[in-house]
């Protein structure tokens, strides 16, 4: 999900803006605090801009989302 959101560009406080929570909310799930139904996990996605039936698939399989790249990696 951390991938995901990255990938999309978006910071912790831009998703959590999309979703109407607060940034706490997606800091927990991301930091393994809390976890997500799947009614959460699919408005997440959807509000990231993914697909919830491949992100929950590529899981499943272990596969891992492609990684973000990281800011000022050259």
């Amino acid at each position: 999900m951390v991938a995901a959101r990255k990938a999309a560009g978006l910071t912790q406080h831009a998703l959590a803006r999309r979703l109407k929570k607060p940034q706490s909310f997606v800091a927990k799930y991301e930091g393994g605090e809390r976890r997500l139904d799947v009614i959460e996990f699919v408005a997440v996605v959807r509000a990231i801009g993914d697909d919830p039936v491949k992100l929950f698939r590529d899981f499943v399989s272990g596969r891992s989302p492609a990684k973000a790249p990281v800011r000022g990696a050259k």
